[in-house]
Formats: C-alpha cells, sequence, structure tokens
C-alpha cells in the first residue's frame, strides 16, 4: 500500500472516531432532529449600527411531549461575539437573515456573559402550540476551571402556560346613598319556602273521593 494510501486510510478512522465523540456529546447535535432556530446577536453602540450576525443555531423541541424516548434539545452551532472594548450590551434574538428583521422578541444582554469562564445557557420560550420560538434569553454561568465536565453552551426550551385566573370575589352591592349594604345569605328555606309551600297545598288538596 502507498504511504498516501495509508494515511487518507488513517486520517478517515480518526475523523470518524472524532465524529463519534461529537455526536456523544450532550450539549452539541450534528445532525438536527427537530426544529431549528437561527440566534443572532447585535451590539448596541451610540457610536454605529452594526447588523446582527449568528451567534448559535439551537435544535429544539416541543415541550409539551412527555414521551421519554424523544430527542432532547441541543445546540447545533455556536461562535462566540468577538467585539471591541466599547461594546458592552448586545441584542439577542430569533432573526431571519433573508428578510432582514427580528422574529422574535430580542432581549438585552451583557456582553460578559461571553467571555472566558463562562458558559452560555439559552432559554428558548416557544408559542402556545409548541412550534414558533417568541423570546430569547442568554446567561453566561461561571464555571469552575479545575472541573472536567463539559463547558458547552446549554439550551432550555420553555413552552407558555396559561396563567391562573384570579378568585373573584361577590359583587358589592350599594345603597342609593352610595355605602355598602350587608347582603345576608339566605337558607335553602328561604330561599324555596314559596316551593315547599305550593306542594302541600297540593298534597293536601290531592285527596281521595271520600270512599
Amino acid at each position: 500500500m502507498k504511504p498516501s494510501a495509508l494515511y487518507s486510510a488513517f486520517a478517515a478512522i480518526a475523523t470518524a472516531v472524532t465524529a463519534q465523540e461529537f455526536d456523544e456529546d450532550s450539549t452539541t447535535a450534528t445532525t438536527p432532529s427537530g426544529r431549528v432556530a437561527p440566534i443572532y446577536i447585535q451590539p448596541i453602540s451610540s457610536t454605529s449600527t452594526s447588523p446582527p450576525v449568528l451567534l448559535a443555531e439551537l435544535n429544539y423541541h416541543s415541550p409539551t411531549t412527555n414521551d421519554e424516548d424523544s430527542p432532547t434539545s441541543s445546540v447545533l452551532s455556536y461562535e462566540p461575539p468577538e467585539f471591541g472594548p466599547e461594546i458592552k450590551l448586545a441584542r439577542v434574538g430569533v432573526y431571519d437573515h433573508a428578510s432582514n428583521r427580528w422574529v422574535s422578541s430580542a432581549s438585552v444582554v451583557s456582553v460578559g456573559n461571553f467571555g472566558q469562564g463562562y458558559q452560555p445557557q439559552f432559554v428558548l420560550n416557544l408559542d402556545e402550540k409548541g412550534e414558533e420560538p417568541i423570546g430569547v434569553v442568554v446567561r453566561g454561568v461561571r464555571v469552575d476551571a479545575g472541573q472536567t465536565r463539559n463547558f458547552g453552551p446549554k439550551v432550555v426550551v420553555v413552552g407558555m402556560e396559561r396563567g391562573k385566573q384570579p378568585g373573584l370575589g361577590k359583587p358589592v352591592v350599594l345603597s342609593a346613598e352610595g355605602k355598602k349594604v350587608e347582603v345576608e345569605e339566605r337558607s335553602f328555606l328561604q330561599k324555596y319556602w314559596w316551593a315547599i309551600l305550593l306542594g302541600a297545598v297540593l298534597l293536601l288538596g290531592g285527596g281521595g273521593d271520600g270512599k
């Protein structure tokens, strides 16, 4: 076998092993199995306006699925932003590069969340159907350099839920003078005395023919 062919075979084996380790990463997926949300970041500056740039691609699934075997959401790609020292804040959200517009609400974050020693964690909010993203928040969590666990970006998917309805009290009754009138609770006999009386009259009046 020629040295070039041997080198190519060795490179292919090494690439396969690397790809396998990449696939087994709990925070990164190579092939999307659900929907993909492109997350963009735009620096906030008073001197210039920079276009949004791709920050990450999130592979997400509906949080309404209770199947234990359903795939989990993951981060497909992530590129730490590089801004100048004058940039302190940035805008983050789901951006449609084709139409050049934000398709979700954008949150303002400190660029310090993407610095060294911090693990970015994305929180993706979905609509009531659990399909389309309506907002995204990212924050950096400080990690211990002595740990050996994966420091890659994480993603959490949150769906919309109907909030608790307020418990309404009894309506307030006002008098002609505008004062509150206390309404007394009536018992069952006080409410339906007429029906009981009518039933008694019918019972007494519906006797036999005297035989």
